[in-house]
Protein backbone atom coordinates (compact mmCIF):
# COMPACT_ATOMS: atom_id res chain seq x y z
CA UNK A 1 0.00 0.00 0.00
CA UNK A 2 1.15 2.97 -1.13
CA UNK A 3 1.28 5.92 1.58
CA UNK A 4 0.08 8.48 -0.86
CA UNK A 5 -2.13 11.81 -0.07
CA UNK A 6 -5.72 9.50 -0.48
CA UNK A 7 -4.37 6.81 2.09
CA UNK A 8 -2.90 9.73 4.69
CA UNK A 9 -6.12 11.64 4.35
CA UNK A 10 -7.73 8.60 5.30
CA UNK A 11 -5.87 7.48 8.24
CA UNK A 12 -5.69 11.03 9.29
CA UNK A 13 -9.42 10.76 8.95
CA UNK A 14 -9.64 7.58 10.76
CA UNK A 15 -7.97 9.09 13.52
CA UNK A 16 -9.68 11.95 14.23
CA UNK A 17 -12.90 10.40 14.23
CA UNK A 18 -11.97 7.37 16.48
CA UNK A 19 -10.66 9.57 18.88
CA UNK A 20 -13.93 11.77 18.53
CA UNK A 21 -16.90 8.80 18.56
CA UNK A 22 -16.04 7.91 22.34
CA UNK A 23 -16.72 11.30 23.84
CA UNK A 24 -20.25 11.65 22.06
CA UNK A 25 -20.76 7.62 22.77
CA UNK A 26 -20.23 8.39 26.46
CA UNK A 27 -22.31 11.59 26.59
CA UNK A 28 -25.39 10.97 25.10
CA UNK A 29 -25.64 8.28 27.54
CA UNK A 30 -24.49 10.06 30.37
CA UNK A 31 -26.77 13.05 29.98
CA UNK A 32 -29.92 10.86 30.20
CA UNK A 33 -28.04 8.74 33.03
CA UNK A 34 -28.29 12.33 34.94
CA UNK A 35 -31.68 12.42 33.68
CA UNK A 36 -32.18 9.20 35.62
CA UNK A 37 -30.20 10.23 38.56
CA UNK A 38 -32.24 13.67 39.44
CA UNK A 39 -35.30 12.42 38.55
CA UNK A 40 -34.63 9.04 41.20
CA UNK A 41 -33.45 12.10 43.54
CA UNK A 42 -36.41 14.41 43.23
CA UNK A 43 -38.90 11.54 43.82
CA UNK A 44 -37.65 9.59 46.47
CA UNK A 45 -35.67 12.59 48.47
CA UNK A 46 -32.83 9.72 48.70
CA UNK A 47 -29.51 12.17 49.06
CA UNK A 48 -27.88 9.30 47.64
CA UNK A 49 -28.95 9.86 43.86
CA UNK A 50 -28.14 13.81 44.96
CA UNK A 51 -24.36 12.49 45.48
CA UNK A 52 -24.29 10.53 42.46
CA UNK A 53 -25.23 13.05 40.26
CA UNK A 54 -22.77 15.94 41.66
CA UNK A 55 -19.93 13.17 40.97
CA UNK A 56 -20.73 12.11 37.06
CA UNK A 57 -21.83 15.60 36.23
CA UNK A 58 -18.33 16.45 36.48
CA UNK A 59 -17.45 13.52 34.40
CA UNK A 60 -19.59 14.65 32.04
CA UNK A 61 -17.94 18.22 31.94
CA UNK A 62 -14.91 17.18 31.09
CA UNK A 63 -15.97 14.61 28.36
CA UNK A 64 -18.52 17.05 26.66
CA UNK A 65 -15.60 19.30 26.43
CA UNK A 66 -12.93 17.02 24.90
CA UNK A 67 -15.97 15.67 22.32
CA UNK A 68 -16.43 19.55 21.32
CA UNK A 69 -12.91 20.18 20.47
CA UNK A 70 -12.47 16.47 18.43
CA UNK A 71 -15.21 17.56 16.84
CA UNK A 72 -14.20 20.69 15.66
CA UNK A 73 -10.99 19.60 14.68
CA UNK A 74 -12.64 16.91 12.53
CA UNK A 75 -14.84 19.08 10.35
CA UNK A 76 -11.87 21.14 9.45
CA UNK A 77 -10.43 18.28 7.38
CA UNK A 78 -13.68 18.21 4.89
CA UNK A 79 -12.39 21.64 3.54
CA UNK A 80 -8.72 20.57 3.88
CA UNK A 81 -8.53 17.44 2.94
CA UNK A 82 -11.73 16.20 1.30
CA UNK A 83 -12.54 19.56 -1.16
CA UNK A 84 -13.71 17.83 -3.58
CA UNK A 85 -16.07 16.04 -1.22
CA UNK A 86 -17.46 18.84 -0.10
CA UNK A 87 -18.10 20.05 -3.64
CA UNK A 88 -20.55 16.98 -4.29
CA UNK A 89 -22.27 16.84 -1.10
CA UNK A 90 -22.12 20.47 -0.07
CA UNK A 91 -25.65 21.37 -1.02
CA UNK A 92 -27.03 18.51 1.38
CA UNK A 93 -24.71 18.17 4.32
CA UNK A 94 -24.30 21.39 4.52
CA UNK A 95 -27.78 22.57 5.49
CA UNK A 96 -27.87 18.94 7.60
CA UNK A 97 -25.01 20.11 9.88
CA UNK A 98 -26.33 23.52 10.29
CA UNK A 99 -29.75 22.26 11.71
CA UNK A 100 -27.44 20.41 14.07
CA UNK A 101 -26.31 23.78 15.16
CA UNK A 102 -28.86 25.85 15.39
CA UNK A 103 -30.76 22.80 17.34
CA UNK A 104 -28.53 21.00 19.21
CA UNK A 105 -25.73 22.86 20.01
CA UNK A 106 -27.85 25.82 20.51
CA UNK A 107 -30.28 23.54 23.30
CA UNK A 108 -27.03 22.45 24.97
CA UNK A 109 -25.13 26.15 25.35
CA UNK A 110 -28.88 27.24 26.97
CA UNK A 111 -28.98 24.58 29.49
CA UNK A 112 -25.06 23.43 29.81
CA UNK A 113 -24.55 26.43 32.52
CA UNK A 114 -27.70 25.49 34.38
CA UNK A 115 -26.91 22.00 34.63
CA UNK A 116 -23.25 22.12 35.37
CA UNK A 117 -23.71 25.22 38.29
CA UNK A 118 -27.61 25.91 38.47
CA UNK A 119 -28.43 23.24 40.93
CA UNK A 120 -27.84 25.46 44.48
CA UNK A 121 -29.21 28.69 42.29
CA UNK A 122 -32.44 27.46 41.20
CA UNK A 123 -35.49 25.91 42.01
CA UNK A 124 -34.99 21.60 41.59
CA UNK A 125 -37.73 21.63 39.09
CA UNK A 126 -36.24 24.26 36.86
CA UNK A 127 -32.38 22.14 36.73
CA UNK A 128 -34.04 18.88 36.20
CA UNK A 129 -36.09 20.41 32.88
CA UNK A 130 -32.30 21.64 32.02
CA UNK A 131 -31.09 18.76 32.67
CA UNK A 132 -33.38 17.23 30.35
CA UNK A 133 -32.71 19.80 27.51
CA UNK A 134 -29.30 18.99 27.29
CA UNK A 135 -30.15 15.10 27.44
CA UNK A 136 -32.38 16.31 24.40
CA UNK A 137 -29.53 18.01 22.61
CA UNK A 138 -27.35 15.26 22.70
CA UNK A 139 -29.74 13.12 20.97
CA UNK A 140 -30.79 15.73 18.72
CA UNK A 141 -27.22 16.06 17.82
CA UNK A 142 -26.78 12.17 17.32
CA UNK A 143 -30.21 12.70 14.74
CA UNK A 144 -28.45 14.66 12.50
CA UNK A 145 -24.87 13.70 12.48
CA UNK A 146 -26.49 10.29 11.98
CA UNK A 147 -28.88 11.00 8.92
CA UNK A 148 -26.04 12.76 7.30
CA UNK A 149 -23.96 9.82 7.70
CA UNK A 150 -26.89 7.47 6.61
CA UNK A 151 -27.64 9.63 3.45
CA UNK A 152 -23.83 9.15 3.12
CA UNK A 153 -24.38 5.06 2.98
CA UNK A 154 -27.69 4.81 1.50
CA UNK A 155 -28.54 8.05 -0.55
CA UNK A 156 -31.86 9.15 -1.55
CA UNK A 157 -33.83 12.14 -2.29
CA UNK A 158 -31.37 14.24 -4.74
CA UNK A 159 -30.39 13.99 -8.03
CA UNK A 160 -26.60 15.08 -9.49
CA UNK A 161 -26.99 18.05 -11.53
CA UNK A 162 -23.31 19.44 -13.53
CA UNK A 163 -21.22 16.92 -11.26
CA UNK A 164 -22.73 17.89 -7.77
CA UNK A 165 -25.71 16.41 -5.36
CA UNK A 166 -29.05 18.28 -5.89
CA UNK A 167 -31.41 18.29 -3.06
CA UNK A 168 -34.69 17.17 -4.24
CA UNK A 169 -37.20 15.71 -1.45
CA UNK A 170 -35.74 16.40 1.70
CA UNK A 171 -37.64 14.46 3.44
CA UNK A 172 -35.87 11.66 2.11
CA UNK A 173 -33.00 12.96 2.57
CA UNK A 174 -33.40 13.20 6.04
CA UNK A 175 -35.14 9.91 6.79
CA UNK A 176 -33.03 8.31 4.41
CA UNK A 177 -33.38 3.98 3.99
CA UNK A 178 -31.13 3.21 6.83
CA UNK A 179 -31.08 6.38 9.31
CA UNK A 180 -34.02 4.80 11.38
CA UNK A 181 -32.13 1.67 11.81
CA UNK A 182 -28.60 3.32 12.15
CA UNK A 183 -29.74 5.87 14.63
CA UNK A 184 -31.53 3.70 16.96
CA UNK A 185 -28.44 1.20 16.59
CA UNK A 186 -26.26 4.31 17.41
CA UNK A 187 -28.22 5.60 19.98
CA UNK A 188 -28.54 2.20 22.16
CA UNK A 189 -24.86 1.38 21.73
CA UNK A 190 -24.57 4.64 23.54
CA UNK A 191 -26.54 4.14 26.28
CA UNK A 192 -24.90 0.78 26.95
CA UNK A 193 -21.36 2.38 26.99
CA UNK A 194 -22.54 4.53 29.68
CA UNK A 195 -24.38 1.64 31.53
CA UNK A 196 -21.09 -0.60 31.15
CA UNK A 197 -18.48 1.78 31.98
CA UNK A 198 -20.81 3.60 35.08
CA UNK A 199 -21.22 -0.74 36.05
CA UNK A 200 -17.53 -0.95 36.26
CA UNK A 201 -16.44 1.67 38.09
CA UNK A 202 -19.08 0.91 40.35
CA UNK A 203 -17.42 -2.89 40.86
CA UNK A 204 -14.24 -1.62 41.01
CA UNK A 205 -15.38 1.01 43.65
CA UNK A 206 -17.66 -1.68 45.92
CA UNK A 207 -14.33 -4.38 45.34
CA UNK A 208 -12.32 -1.63 47.10
CA UNK A 209 -14.90 -1.35 49.80
CA UNK A 210 -12.08 -1.82 52.61
CA UNK A 211 -10.58 1.45 51.65
CA UNK A 212 -13.79 3.74 50.77
CA UNK A 213 -15.96 5.33 53.09
CA UNK A 214 -19.79 3.78 54.06
CA UNK A 215 -22.10 6.19 51.85
CA UNK A 216 -19.69 6.12 48.40
CA UNK A 217 -19.81 1.96 48.66
CA UNK A 218 -23.25 2.58 48.64
CA UNK A 219 -22.97 4.62 45.75
CA UNK A 220 -21.50 2.17 43.95
CA UNK A 221 -23.84 -0.58 44.83
CA UNK A 222 -26.94 1.51 43.65
CA UNK A 223 -25.23 2.86 40.19
CA UNK A 224 -24.27 -1.18 39.60
CA UNK A 225 -27.72 -2.34 40.30
CA UNK A 226 -28.94 0.37 37.52
CA UNK A 227 -26.45 -0.86 35.38
CA UNK A 228 -27.55 -4.27 34.92
CA UNK A 229 -31.07 -4.05 35.17
CA UNK A 230 -30.60 -1.45 31.86
CA UNK A 231 -27.92 -3.53 30.26
CA UNK A 232 -30.56 -6.48 31.12
CA UNK A 233 -33.62 -5.10 29.39
CA UNK A 234 -31.71 -2.96 26.61
CA UNK A 235 -29.06 -5.81 25.02
CA UNK A 236 -31.79 -7.93 24.04
CA UNK A 237 -33.32 -4.77 21.86
CA UNK A 238 -29.80 -3.81 20.44
CA UNK A 239 -29.36 -7.40 19.74
CA UNK A 240 -32.93 -7.05 17.94
CA UNK A 241 -31.99 -3.25 16.33
CA UNK A 242 -28.83 -5.29 14.63
CA UNK A 243 -30.87 -7.88 13.01
CA UNK A 244 -33.12 -5.40 11.31
CA UNK A 245 -30.12 -3.01 10.74
CA UNK A 246 -28.44 -6.28 8.98
CA UNK A 247 -31.72 -6.63 7.09
CA UNK A 248 -31.41 -2.93 6.12
CA UNK A 249 -28.02 -3.25 4.50
CA UNK A 250 -29.08 -6.93 2.43
CA UNK A 251 -31.41 -4.86 0.78
CA UNK A 252 -29.25 -1.24 0.17
CA UNK A 253 -25.51 -2.70 0.63
CA UNK A 254 -24.98 -6.08 -0.54
CA UNK A 255 -21.40 -6.10 -1.46
CA UNK A 256 -20.75 -4.30 2.35
CA UNK A 257 -23.00 -7.67 3.70
CA UNK A 258 -20.53 -10.24 2.06
CA UNK A 259 -17.45 -8.27 2.91
CA UNK A 260 -19.09 -8.95 6.79
CA UNK A 261 -20.05 -12.49 6.27
CA UNK A 262 -16.51 -13.16 4.08
CA UNK A 263 -18.85 -14.66 1.24
CA UNK A 264 -17.46 -15.04 -1.84
CA UNK A 265 -20.11 -16.21 -4.23
CA UNK A 266 -24.02 -16.07 -3.89
CA UNK A 267 -25.63 -18.82 -2.09
CA UNK A 268 -28.79 -19.76 -0.78
CA UNK A 269 -27.65 -22.14 1.81
CA UNK A 270 -24.66 -19.87 3.36
CA UNK A 271 -23.03 -21.33 6.61
CA UNK A 272 -22.72 -18.74 9.57
CA UNK A 273 -18.83 -18.59 9.44
CA UNK A 274 -17.72 -18.20 13.08
CA UNK A 275 -14.18 -17.52 11.97
CA UNK A 276 -12.18 -17.21 9.02
CA UNK A 277 -8.94 -15.58 7.43
CA UNK A 278 -10.62 -14.02 3.83
CA UNK A 279 -7.83 -13.81 1.28
CA UNK A 280 -8.90 -11.05 -0.95
CA UNK A 281 -6.26 -11.91 -3.95
CA UNK A 282 -7.42 -15.48 -4.23
CA UNK A 283 -10.73 -14.90 -3.22
CA UNK A 284 -11.71 -17.75 -0.85
CA UNK A 285 -11.53 -18.10 3.02
CA UNK A 286 -8.90 -19.94 5.10
CA UNK A 287 -9.09 -21.79 8.01
CA UNK A 288 -12.80 -21.54 8.22
CA UNK A 289 -15.11 -22.28 11.31
CA UNK A 290 -18.40 -22.88 10.07
CA UNK A 291 -22.24 -23.88 11.06
CA UNK A 292 -24.12 -25.00 8.43
CA UNK A 293 -27.43 -23.16 6.86
CA UNK A 294 -27.27 -20.93 9.89
CA UNK A 295 -25.93 -17.94 8.05
CA UNK A 296 -28.75 -18.35 5.34
CA UNK A 297 -30.70 -17.97 8.19
CA UNK A 298 -29.70 -15.54 10.71
CA UNK A 299 -29.12 -12.80 7.56
CA UNK A 300 -32.77 -13.43 5.82
CA UNK A 301 -34.76 -15.61 8.59
CA UNK A 302 -35.15 -18.33 6.06
CA UNK A 303 -32.90 -21.32 5.89
CA UNK A 304 -32.82 -21.00 2.31
CA UNK A 305 -32.61 -17.24 2.03
CA UNK A 306 -30.27 -15.67 -1.08
CA UNK A 307 -26.95 -13.96 0.35
CA UNK A 308 -25.22 -12.01 -2.11
CA UNK A 309 -21.58 -12.84 -2.95
CA UNK A 310 -18.19 -10.12 -3.34
CA UNK A 311 -17.78 -11.75 -6.89
CA UNK A 312 -21.47 -10.46 -8.14
CA UNK A 313 -19.23 -7.20 -8.41
CA UNK A 314 -15.72 -6.40 -9.81
CA UNK A 315 -12.43 -6.07 -7.84
CA UNK A 316 -12.65 -2.75 -8.08
CA UNK A 317 -15.76 -2.23 -6.29
CA UNK A 318 -15.33 -4.44 -3.26
CA UNK A 319 -14.32 -3.12 0.15
CA UNK A 320 -11.25 -4.08 2.07
CA UNK A 321 -12.75 -8.07 3.05
CA UNK A 322 -10.28 -8.33 6.33
CA UNK A 323 -11.34 -5.22 8.51
CA UNK A 324 -15.06 -5.30 7.39
CA UNK A 325 -14.49 -9.17 8.58
CA UNK A 326 -12.98 -8.69 11.68
CA UNK A 327 -14.48 -5.45 12.66
CA UNK A 328 -18.02 -7.50 12.58
CA UNK A 329 -17.32 -10.13 14.53
CA UNK A 330 -15.77 -8.39 17.63
CA UNK A 331 -18.59 -6.06 17.62
CA UNK A 332 -20.67 -8.46 17.86
CA UNK A 333 -18.66 -10.93 20.16
CA UNK A 334 -18.40 -7.44 22.56
CA UNK A 335 -22.45 -7.68 22.74
CA UNK A 336 -22.50 -11.01 23.37
CA UNK A 337 -20.65 -10.42 26.37
CA UNK A 338 -22.28 -7.99 27.70
CA UNK A 339 -25.47 -10.13 27.12
CA UNK A 340 -24.14 -12.77 29.34
CA UNK A 341 -23.02 -10.58 31.91
CA UNK A 342 -26.18 -9.01 32.08
CA UNK A 343 -27.73 -12.50 32.82
CA UNK A 344 -25.32 -13.25 35.30
CA UNK A 345 -25.95 -10.56 37.07
CA UNK A 346 -29.69 -11.31 37.16
CA UNK A 347 -28.83 -14.86 39.08
CA UNK A 348 -26.48 -13.02 41.30
CA UNK A 349 -29.87 -10.74 41.82
CA UNK A 350 -31.97 -13.66 42.68
CA UNK A 351 -28.98 -15.08 45.07
CA UNK A 352 -28.69 -11.91 46.68
CA UNK A 353 -24.87 -11.89 45.58
CA UNK A 354 -24.90 -9.21 43.07
CA UNK A 355 -22.25 -7.16 45.00
CA UNK A 356 -20.91 -10.01 46.86
CA UNK A 357 -19.41 -12.20 44.29
CA UNK A 358 -15.84 -11.01 43.15
CA UNK A 359 -15.64 -12.67 39.96
CA UNK A 360 -18.48 -10.99 38.77
CA UNK A 361 -17.35 -7.45 40.26
CA UNK A 362 -14.35 -8.46 38.77
CA UNK A 363 -15.70 -9.16 35.11
CA UNK A 364 -18.03 -6.09 35.23
CA UNK A 365 -14.57 -3.82 35.51
CA UNK A 366 -13.21 -5.79 32.62
CA UNK A 367 -16.00 -4.64 30.72
CA UNK A 368 -15.67 -1.38 31.71
CA UNK A 369 -14.49 0.09 28.29
CA UNK A 370 -16.48 -2.76 26.22
CA UNK A 371 -19.21 0.07 24.92
CA UNK A 372 -16.66 2.14 23.46
CA UNK A 373 -15.24 -1.03 21.93
CA UNK A 374 -18.33 -2.02 20.31
CA UNK A 375 -18.92 1.28 19.19
CA UNK A 376 -15.79 1.69 17.35
CA UNK A 377 -15.51 -1.31 16.00
CA UNK A 378 -19.30 -1.09 14.68
CA UNK A 379 -18.13 2.17 13.15
CA UNK A 380 -15.24 0.77 11.46
CA UNK A 381 -17.70 -2.38 9.95
CA UNK A 382 -20.09 0.54 8.53
CA UNK A 383 -17.04 2.83 6.93
CA UNK A 384 -14.67 0.73 5.72
CA UNK A 385 -17.80 -1.22 4.46
CA UNK A 386 -18.48 0.97 2.18
CA UNK A 387 -15.17 1.61 0.67
CA UNK A 388 -14.75 1.93 -1.93
CA UNK A 389 -17.55 4.72 -2.26
CA UNK A 390 -17.55 7.79 0.21
CA UNK A 391 -21.15 8.01 -1.07
CA UNK A 392 -22.65 5.12 -1.58
CA UNK A 393 -23.01 4.41 -5.58
CA UNK A 394 -22.30 7.92 -6.45
CA UNK A 395 -18.79 9.35 -5.38
CA UNK A 396 -15.51 7.19 -4.84
CA UNK A 397 -13.59 8.19 -2.13
CA UNK A 398 -10.10 8.76 -4.69
CA UNK A 399 -11.92 10.80 -6.16
CA UNK A 400 -13.15 12.79 -3.10
CA UNK A 401 -10.02 13.52 -1.75
CA UNK A 402 -8.25 17.16 -2.04
CA UNK A 403 -5.62 17.74 -4.75
CA UNK A 404 -2.94 18.47 -1.66
CA UNK A 405 0.66 17.16 -1.35
CA UNK A 406 1.54 13.74 0.55
CA UNK A 407 4.06 15.67 2.43
CA UNK A 408 1.47 18.46 3.82
CA UNK A 409 -1.16 15.92 4.53
CA UNK A 410 2.20 13.52 6.67
CA UNK A 411 2.54 16.56 8.59
CA UNK A 412 -0.51 17.72 9.36
CA UNK A 413 -1.59 13.61 10.51
CA UNK A 414 2.37 13.79 13.05
CA UNK A 415 1.03 17.01 14.23
CA UNK A 416 -2.22 16.24 14.79
CA UNK A 417 -0.99 12.63 16.45
CA UNK A 418 1.74 15.28 18.89
CA UNK A 419 -1.12 17.61 19.75
CA UNK A 420 -4.41 14.83 20.46
CA UNK A 421 -1.62 12.81 22.89
CA UNK A 422 -1.08 15.81 25.04
CA UNK A 423 -4.51 17.35 25.54
CA UNK A 424 -6.31 13.98 25.57
CA UNK A 425 -3.82 12.98 28.03
CA UNK A 426 -4.65 15.85 30.16
CA UNK A 427 -7.85 15.20 29.79
CA UNK A 428 -7.63 11.44 30.35
CA UNK A 429 -5.88 12.13 33.61
CA UNK A 430 -8.11 14.31 35.21
CA UNK A 431 -10.82 12.01 34.39
CA UNK A 432 -9.11 9.33 35.67
CA UNK A 433 -8.55 11.27 38.69
CA UNK A 434 -12.21 12.36 39.06
CA UNK A 435 -12.83 9.16 38.77
CA UNK A 436 -10.77 6.88 41.37
CA UNK A 437 -11.61 9.99 43.67
CA UNK A 438 -15.15 8.94 43.68
CA UNK A 439 -18.37 10.81 44.78
CA UNK A 440 -17.85 13.13 47.75
CA UNK A 441 -19.51 12.57 51.09
CA UNK A 442 -23.00 12.68 51.63
CA UNK A 443 -22.73 16.42 53.52
CA UNK A 444 -20.79 17.46 50.31
CA UNK A 445 -23.91 16.62 47.55
CA UNK A 446 -26.59 18.31 50.63
CA UNK A 447 -27.03 22.03 50.22
CA UNK A 448 -28.89 24.18 52.32
CA UNK A 449 -32.22 22.43 53.25
CA UNK A 450 -31.45 18.74 52.61
CA UNK A 451 -31.86 16.56 55.14
CA UNK A 452 -29.66 13.56 55.84
CA UNK A 453 -30.09 11.05 58.56
CA UNK A 454 -33.22 13.42 59.62
CA UNK A 455 -31.05 16.27 60.03
CA UNK A 456 -31.19 19.76 58.35
CA UNK A 457 -28.11 20.65 56.25
CA UNK A 458 -27.35 24.38 56.52
CA UNK A 459 -23.92 25.21 54.42
CA UNK A 460 -22.86 26.89 51.13
CA UNK A 461 -21.91 24.40 48.53
CA UNK A 462 -18.90 23.19 47.54
CA UNK A 463 -17.73 24.45 44.36
CA UNK A 464 -18.65 22.24 40.85
CA UNK A 465 -15.54 21.10 39.78
CA UNK A 466 -13.22 21.98 42.86
CA UNK A 467 -10.02 19.02 42.53
CA UNK A 468 -10.28 16.38 44.79
CA UNK A 469 -8.00 16.36 47.80
CA UNK A 470 -6.20 13.30 46.95
CA UNK A 471 -3.63 13.09 44.14
CA UNK A 472 -4.42 9.91 41.25
CA UNK A 473 -2.13 8.00 43.11
CA UNK A 474 -4.07 7.55 46.33
CA UNK A 475 -1.57 9.84 48.61
CA UNK A 476 -2.58 12.77 50.26
CA UNK A 477 -2.95 16.06 48.50
CA UNK A 478 -2.36 19.46 49.54
CA UNK A 479 -4.68 20.58 52.05
CA UNK A 480 -5.18 23.48 54.29
CA UNK A 481 -2.96 23.81 57.63
CA UNK A 482 -4.96 23.14 60.42
CA UNK A 483 -6.12 25.94 62.20
CA UNK A 484 -5.25 26.66 66.24
CA UNK A 485 -8.05 25.82 68.46
CA UNK A 486 -9.80 28.49 69.98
Amino acid sequence: MELDALILSRIQFAFTVAFHIIFPAFTIGLASWLVALEFRYLTSGNILFKNLFKFWVKVFAVSFGLGVVSGIVMSFQFGTNWSRYSEFTGNILGPLIQYEVITAFFLEAAFLGIMLFGWDRVGNKLHFFATCMVALGTLTSAFWILSANSWMQTPAGFRVENGVAVPEDWFHIIFNPSFPYRYAHMVMGCYLTTAFAVGGMSAWMILRQREEPPAKVAGAKVSLSMAMWFALVFVPVQIGLGDLHGLGVLKYQPTKLAAMEGNWVRQDNMPLRLFAIPDQEREMNHYEIAIPKLGSWVLTHAYDGVVPGLKDVPRDQRPPVWPVFFSFRIMVGIGFAMLGLAFWGLYLRWRGRLFENKWFLRAAMLMTPSGFGAVIFGWFTAEIGRQPFVVYGYLRTADAVSPVATGAVGTSLATFMIVYAVIFGFGSYYLAKLLRKGPEPLEEAARGGDFIDGNRVDKKPKRPFSLPDESLEGGPGRKAPPQPAE
